[in-house]
């Protein structure tokens, strides 16, 4: 069943899809596949992670979020690896996040732990445990993905996850509250009467102050994403339209955000959503994301029964290792897909734009 998560707009009510997984299986995929086409975006619940999962690795980033500049900075710089703060990627993207990234292999965070946690093993322990859990948990979402595209091979999305060399990934983000001064909270009075009475998290921006940007806009290169945050708003995607639209926090659920590269193997039927992250100004927000990709030379393409002679192949084939350098070379939030268009006037079917 999918379960309406409204948010209003002015006078208006956008239901964004919370997807129950313990329903029928048809059904399910159904849903997954409308939501993925329409936003590139979907909340799960009943989605099999235990809450004991869950809370060891909260407790392992709540410590060392917590620990003086000096110590976190043992674990960095982020190359890309390890602790970052506010710089994001090479290219001189900021933003008001402290985090860790980590290489999904056991062996890698085994190593990276010894940087991180006085107790590297529990660390290490927390992080291999909740990225088991929602590897597991990705997997099902894609396999439900390819039963509601009628793909033949239903594990097609799954087993580039679960491939021996998938190069896929972990972060840890803390987002620090912003401090309201009284200057900027008189000239936010002065300006707007209706900004001043909400937090910049539950608002809707086309270009809030810089200084409440947490992690721009940008989307995943990955096959997928599965996010789960604390009880602090600020998550934010956009839609066709243009228009920001918060995301309520909700600990309970995970978000699942379509990445760049299930666009293209679905040749522009399912969405790479574009989002961001906006900062509170009471509270932090923490979030752990876990980002599915494919071996570096895994090749990517539209399956053959997203294509028709109606519906050509958008995209060229490419290997993750291409699309990957190239996105290293780009800005947070340029738009990736463009470069590799199977001809410059092929667009997606789809009133989103890639």
């Amino acid at each position: 069943m999918v379960v309406a998560s409204s948010n209003p707009i002015g006078s208006e009510k956008l239901e964004l899809p919370v997807i129950d997984l313990s329903g029928s299986r048809e059904k399910v995929a159904e849903q997954i596949v409308k939501a993925c086409q329409e936003y590139g975006f979907f909340k799960v619940i009943n989605h099999g992670v235990s809450e004991d999962v869950i809370r060891k690795m909260e407790e392992e980033s709540l410590n060392f979020f917590a620990k003086p500049a000096s110590e976190k900075e043992r674990a960095g710089p982020a190359k890309p690896l390890g602790y970052g703060c506010k710089n994001i990627g090479f290219n001189g993207d900021m933003g008001e996040v402290e985090y860790l990234l980590f290489n999904t292999k056991p062996l890698s965070i085994s190593q990276i732990s010894e940087t991180i946690s006085n107790d590297p093993t529990k660390f290490s322990s927390a992080v291999t445990g909740y990225i088991e859990a929602v590897t597991n948990l990705a997997c099902e979402v894609l396999d439900l993905m390819a039963e509601g595209l009628w793909v033949h091979d239903t594990s097609v999305f799954s087993s580039l996850i679960t491939h021996l060399d998938s190069d896929s990934f972990f972060r840890l983000n803390h987002y620090p509250p912003f401090l309201l001064d009284t200057q900027s909270s008189s000239s936010s009075s002065s300006s707007s009467s209706s900004s001043a009475s909400s937090s910049p998290s539950f608002q809707i921006h086309h270009q809030p102050n810089p200084r409440y940007i947490g992690f721009g806009e940008h989307s995943d290169p990955q096959i997928l994403t599965v996010l789960r945050s604390n009880d602090v708003g600020g998550l934010q995607i956009r839609l066709a339209d243009g228009l920001w639209v918060p995301v309520p926090p909700d600990p309970t659920t995970f978000c699942v955000n379509v990445g760049d590269l299930l666009q293209v193997m679905t040749n522009g039927r399912f969405v790479s959503v574009r989002h961001r992250a906006i900062t509170n100004s009471v509270k932090p927000r923490m979030s752990m994301a876990y980002f599915g990709g494919p071996p570096l030379h895994g090749l990517i393409t539209s399956l053959p029964e997203v294509v028709t002679p109606e519906t050509p192949s958008l995209y060229r084939p490419f290997t993750w290792s291409e699309y990957k350098e190239t996105a290293y070379t780009l800005r947070l939030g340029d738009t990736r897909l463009n470069l590799f268009k199977a001809s410059p006037d092929s667009d997606p079917p789809h009133p989103h734009n890639s």
